[in-house]
């Protein structure tokens, strides 16, 4: 399958071009500054484009089977998520392509309390306004007529290792026996392939979590 991954140098990024790579997919990775991808240059295409550019995303996704994106702003820039989520609805209407899987946020899960995860006093507030603009962009994606599908993380998402072994929820926040919602970012990875894949989710979200 050809697969064009918008903001493919970031952490969540580079390991879903792994993990495509895994598969045997043909990867164009489309980001801002190409330089940081050195070590894929002999395994995917590089594409330069700005995330917030309708015209240079349009021309980059163009001839692909699917477009992953695991944009994410700068600090700082939350709002820019919206501006992304509208770009990159119109960048897969105008080119053809057939799906759309984001990377997204986990603040609007919900939790046992009842309450969105962001809206939790233990939420840490400094990401708060990013939570929100997830959030946003979220009901963006739910608005559309593109066959979209929206991949929340667990509350917390950090580089681990890839065992395949995860839990699957909607829109409820997924914890262990302990309380704690927490993915790897390779497991993470696996789980939006896996959908790529293999379609369970489409027009909807879904979540992961140990």
């Amino acid at each position: 399958m050809r697969v064009a991954i918008v903001g493919a140098a970031g952490t969540i990024g580079k390991s879903i071009t792994e993990e495509a790579l895994r598969r045997g997919h043909a990867v164009t990775a489309v980001v801002r500054h190409p330089e940081k991808l050195e070590a894929f240059r002999d395994k995917v295409s590089i594409v330069k484009a700005s995330a917030v550019d309708p015209d240079s995303i349009t021309e980059a996704v163009k001839g692909s089977d699917a477009v992953i994106s695991a944009y994410g702003p700068r600090f700082g820039e939350e709002e820019e998520l919206l501006e992304t989520a509208r770009v990159l609805l119109e960048a897969v209407r105008r080119s053809g392509v057939k799906r759309l899987l984001i990377v997204g946020g986990a603040g609007s899960l919900i939790t046992d309390s009842g309450e969105a995860l962001m809206d939790t006093p233990e939420f840490p507030a400094e990401i708060k306004s990013l939570a929100m603009a997830h959030a946003d962009a979220y009901g963006i994606y739910q608005e559309s007529d593109v066959d979209w599908t929206y991949l929340s993380p667990a509350a917390i998402i950090e580089p681990g290792r890839r065992t395949g072994q995860f839990r699957i929820g909607t829109d409820r926040l997924v914890v262990d026996e302990t309380g704690s919602s927490h993915i790897s970012v390779e497991d993470y990875a696996v789980a939006m392939l896996d959908e790529l894949d293999d379609p369970q989710f489409t027009r909807a979200r879904f979540t992961v979590g140990y």
